[in-house]
């Protein structure tokens, strides 16, 4: 059992999926500090949250994915973070998996998706192959997944950042991005995802050329 570390999740109408996710993470890691960011929801998302053993932080309205992060790890009180996404894509177990790895002497670690299977569509998959190429040239280093939001890491670090990350989708681009900059130490875990609940909050013109 590892030590206390937090957990962000931003969600914006993700009630659905969290009322599964939320207990799952608070029974398999009692020691966590659980902090769900909402992000202007309409559904009852908070109602779920408020009947839990979490901390709830909320935008008045949506302010982005990378806005809900940034609260997120303002708010959190331990020296480890992780991020994840609040509709069901991630597992819970591999919470633990991210957190083995880090311990390893890493200051980021990802959760990288293995297969075209694990990417939401088939466009999607082709775009983030072809960040994740031209990212590991700029860093000579190999980048498995740019895009991942499912990840753990040492808050101080982060938090050097936070002025950099944009308030949308490309957070994980930029902090990735950031991290190979500083020369800090960034490692990758295989993981596979589940179809996420609802409709995705991305889209793929708009988003993809801010990623």
């Amino acid at each position: 059992m590892s030590a206390a570390f937090s957990i962000v999740i931003p969600a914006k109408n993700e009630a659905s999926s969290l009322a599964k996710l939320l207990p799952n993470l608070i029974d398999l890691y009692p020691q966590a500090e659980v902090i769900v960011v909402n992000d202007g929801s309409i559904d009852n998302t908070v109602s779920i949250c408020e009947k839990l053993a979490v901390t709830l932080v909320s935008h008045p309205y949506s302010k982005g994915n990378g806005a809900a992060i940034k609260a997120g790890a303002r708010k959190a009180s331990n020296d480890i973070i992780v991020f994840m996404d609040g509709d069901g894509q991630h597992a819970p177990e591999d919470v633990q998996r991210l957190l083995n790895k880090l311990e390893k002497g890493y200051d980021l670690v990802v959760g990288a998706r293995q297969t075209l299977k694990d990417q939401a569509n088939i466009f999607r998959g082709g775009a983030n192959a072809l960040y994740n190429s031209f990212a590991s040239k700029m860093v000579d280093h190999k980048v498995e997944d740019l895009t991942s939001g499912f990840r753990a890491v040492r808050a101080a670090k982060f938090r050097e950042f936070l002025h950099l990350l944009p308030n949308g989708f490309s957070y994980p681009t930029t902090s990735t991005m950031a991290f190979f900059r500083a020369g800090y130490s960034v490692a990758y875990l295989p993981i596979s995802v589940s179809k996420r609940e609802g409709k995705s909050h991305i889209k793929l013109f708009k988003d993809g050329i801010r990623f």
